[in-house]
């Protein structure tokens, strides 16, 4: 939850708020106002006192339906709107005082009038779609007459010298079937007209070819634009047909198989001059429809515009109206049926807004008794609830993702903020990469206001709430890719010239190899000349590893020394003398000395193997350590951190059940119930129950025994696994750089290198695709993923345990991100 300015004191992010249970009592006249001033205000988390009830039984049930139902209508004219193309305003209007009866009016009235405009619309544009089908078949239609005509006026004149010349050219479209020229054997035969699917027209000629046992005569032309079908509003392409068929059985088939077909039929004149008659009238009637139809659009199109003027108003008034009953029913009623009885959490900083906001209600609803706040003593563990900031509030969230601080807990949030970019940074250090991941987060920075209401995309709204992080990320990558020295995998000598050169001319590719110091050490970072051949280069890659190594173990540190900040906090002596301190000394008896051995390298530049000094410290601790021996007093100083790191484990193991256990007794001796201790007490007490269980619960000696050997055995093994899996930061920052050689050796060097302008164009083009895809987004993923598991597991699992529940207030704020 935000920051909210002024009102508030300095936010402090290593502990959650200080919480109170309260409850008020508020007179029935002055409810509906009151839990409205607390929504403005947003501190408060109301909790159910109605839960065996169902939603149906409540007290404002019926309040809740008449705003669901406002609800549904205005979501139908959003659809409405946006199918015509108007967008809803992102802003609210001044703020008015609209009463909910009349708007429920307003309402009903709009949409009714939306839904009549609607059908007279479809209506329309049905019969308008219905005639320019029908104009299109009498056009078409005419044009297989007149073909037929010119067809059988010309086969009357080759067939004159046989008696054909008084023949009728009436029907001249059954002049391909006659064989005869009988005219007593001549049938009166009926057509139907209409236009079928282009992709149905096949089916549909066989279909009529079967059922009448090709006794019709079908004639088929495609229609040259797509046509609005009247039936589903679609675009869809068609064929004008006319079938000819003698009898009312072939009639009935053929109009059951249109059916069937979706074939639209129209009539049809025979004679041409009613054609064109019937041309020129649908063609009136079409100009006439299109005008009715374009009023009617423009007057829809009105009030479209005028509900979108006012759509947010409305909804936000329904929302807060619908969200105000909610939380109405999760009050219960009081004896007398004159008060409603609520109870929430709230910080105690709030108080005092809360009381003030509690004065107001009664003196707006002109209420002749107040409200009563008071506070209530519980055991009860409170809610979580850390005040952040638009730059707070993603860190927050990765904390989150993994569980909710409990209350008073020390937030790993804090460190985050730091740590995880940097870690993040380890792996991906290159200054290079940095500022173009700098600069793509920049764009979402500048545009945040803009970007903030706008609905974008799960990527993109992901992307645009993480933005500080990415920031942070981008920023520490720099800062690393400085230390390492590396600009897309060239180094640079941006801090002075190189300290070493070459001792002859047979020194070429400046490896370690031939490799001389000739001036002061290179000020900051890598020095540009070890920036030679990855194979003839272990000290970038030893130092790399060693400082994962360093990091690894003093972050665990912080870890563990968090747990000392909860035990203290929550009065836990027990956990800071048999976890906390045992803890500390077991890592750094071993670890902790390892990364010890790592300065004192440093710094003396000694040829010593620690990975042989720490194996025979375990195997050999007596044996003389020769030219492995880094300070004077090592061999002593390695025997007591030896046994030092034997005595820990037994140390966390042993003791702690049997003190739990003696504590448990000492508490229920001659007593069934503890005395009534004060509330800051009572809820740090009770938000920070131990395995032990609960003070009305029997004490289970061999299952807290059995929980603090498994505890023990973790974090043991858990010291040398971790430790190691923090050599990921080595792993991935080898893997990045090794890419990022490849990608400016293998393809822009290369290109380079062929003196061809078009092959170099190619070469840059597929160097920027896979440095944005690969190195920009796939590595940037991987090296997040790779720092979130190392805060999770081996950072946070040292102090944390994340079995809280988050504050959910009542805030009108909050409404505005949901979706209807």
């Amino acid at each position: 939850m935000a920051d909210r300015g002024g009102c508030c004191p300095p936010m402090d992010l290593f502990r959650s708020e200080a919480m109170q249970l309260v409850q008020l009592i508020i007179p029935m006249e002055s409810a509906h106002l009151t839990v409205s001033y607390l929504g403005d205000l947003g501190f408060l988390q109301f909790k159910d006192l109605n839960s065996d009830k169902s939603p149906f039984q409540r007290t404002y049930a019926a309040q809740i339906k008449r705003c669901g139902e406002m609800a549904r209508k205005l979501r139908f004219f959003k659809e409405q709107m946006l199918k015509a193309g108007f967008s809803t305003s992102t802003k609210p209007g001044a703020e008015t005082d609209i009463d909910l009866d009349d708007l429920e009016v307003k309402l009903g009235e709009l949409e009714a009038e939306l839904i009549e405009m609607n059908a007279n619309g479809e209506k329309l544009q049905r019969g308008y779609n219905e005639l320019l089908e029908y104009k299109l078949v009498l056009q078409k239609g005419g044009e297989f007459y007149a073909s037929a005509q010119r067809t059988a006026t010309a086969q009357q004149r080759e067939m004159g010298s046989q008696q054909m010349g008084d023949e009728s050219i009436e029907t001249p479209l059954l002049q391909e079937q006659e064989t005869s020229t009988d005219l007593s054997k001549q049938v009166k035969l009926g057509f139907i007209t209409g236009l079928v699917p282009r992709g149905k027209s096949m089916a549909f000629e066989r279909i009529l070819f079967r059922a009448t046992r090709g006794n019709v005569l079908l004639k088929q032309v495609p229609a040259e634009d797509p046509v609005t079908d009247p039936v589903s509003g679609e675009k869809v392409e068609k064929n004008v047909f006319v079938v000819f068929y003698s009898g009312e059985r072939a009639k009935n088939k053929i109009l059951k198989i249109c059916e069937a077909f979706g074939a639209n039929r129209y009539p049809y004149a025979e004679d041409l001059g009613k054609q064109g008659l019937m041309i020129n009238e649908v063609s009136g009637r079409i100009s006439e429809l299109k005008t009715t139809i374009d009023a009617g659009l423009l007057l829809r199109d009105n009030l479209l515009q005028t509900i979108g003027e006012q759509f947010e108003q409305w909804n936000i008034k329904v929302k807060k109206e619908k969200s105000i009953y909610h939380t109405l029913n999760m009050l219960s009623l009081d004896v007398t049926k004159k008060c409603l009885v609520a109870e929430g959490w709230s910080p105690v900083f709030a108080t005092k807004q809360i009381q003030e906001a509690l004065q107001r209600a009664a003196f707006d609803s002109n209420s002749q008794v107040g409200a009563i706040f008071q506070v209530l003593h519980t055991r009860e563990s409170p809610p979580t609830y850390f005040r952040t900031n638009k730059f707070t509030s993603a860190f927050q969230e990765i904390v989150d993702a993994y569980g909710v601080a409990k209350y008073q807990e020390a937030n790993p949030g804090v460190y985050t903020i730091v740590t995880f970019p940097f870690l993040f940074a380890v792996m991906f250090g290159d200054w290079g990469h940095g500022i173009c991941l700098f600069l793509a987060t920049l764009f979402f920075i500048v545009r945040e206001k803009k970007l903030s209401s706008q609905k974008l995309g799960d990527i993109t709204e992901m992307t645009f709430g993480g933005r500080y992080v990415i920031m942070m990320m981008s920023l520490f990558s720099i800062y690393t890719g400085l230390v390492y020295n590396e600009f897309f995998s060239v180094p640079f000598e941006l801090f002075g010239r190189s300290a070493y050169a070459c001792r002859d001319l047979s020194c070429r590719d400046a490896t370690t190899v031939g490799l001389i110091k000739v001036r002061e050490t290179y000020p900051f970072g890598v020095d540009p000349a070890w920036h030679g051949s990855r194979s003839e280069l272990p000290f970038l890659n030893s130092l790399k590893m060693k400082m994962s190594i360093l990091l690894g173990v003093a972050q665990m540190n912080l870890g563990i020394i968090l747990s000392y900040f909860n035990a203290t906090f929550f009065r836990n002596s027990i956990n800071i003398w048999f976890q906390f301190i045992p803890q500390m000394i077991f890592l750094n008896s071993l670890f902790g000395y390892l990364s010890f051995l790592i300065i004192v390298k440093w710094c003396t530049g000694s040829q010593a193997d620690l990975y042989h000094i720490l194996i025979y410290m375990f195997l050999s601790p007596t044996d003389e350590l020769g030219e492995n021996q880094l300070f004077p007093g090592q061999k002593i100083t390695q025997i007591v951190l030896l046994l030092l790191a034997l005595v820990s484990v037994p140390w966390m193991l042993v003791p702690k059940p049997f003190l739990l256990k003696k504590q448990h007794e000492n508490r229920h001796q001659g007593q069934s119930y503890a005395p009534l201790e004060s509330t800051d007490e009572t809820l740090l007490s009770e938000a920070n129950h131990d395995s032990h269980g609960h003070d009305h619960e029997e004490f289970e000696f061999g299952e807290v025994f059995v929980h603090q050997l498994i505890h023990t055995i973790e974090f043991v093994l858990g010291a040398v696994s971790n430790t190691a899996s923090y050599l990921r930061l080595w792993a991935l920052s080898l893997a990045h750089s090794e890419l990022s050689v490849v990608f400016y050796e293998k393809v822009l060097l290369l290109a380079w290198g062929y003196n061809n302008v078009i092959i170099l164009i190619v070469g840059i083009i597929v160097f920027i695709f896979a440095t944005v895809g690969v190195l920009l987004v796939m590595e940037t993923l991987s090296a997040f993923l790779h720092a979130l598991r190392l805060h999770w597991v081996e950072f946070q699992n040292k102090f944390y345990e994340g079995d809280g529940y988050k504050f959910h207030p009542f805030a009108f704020a909050l409404l505005e991100d949901e979706d209807d």
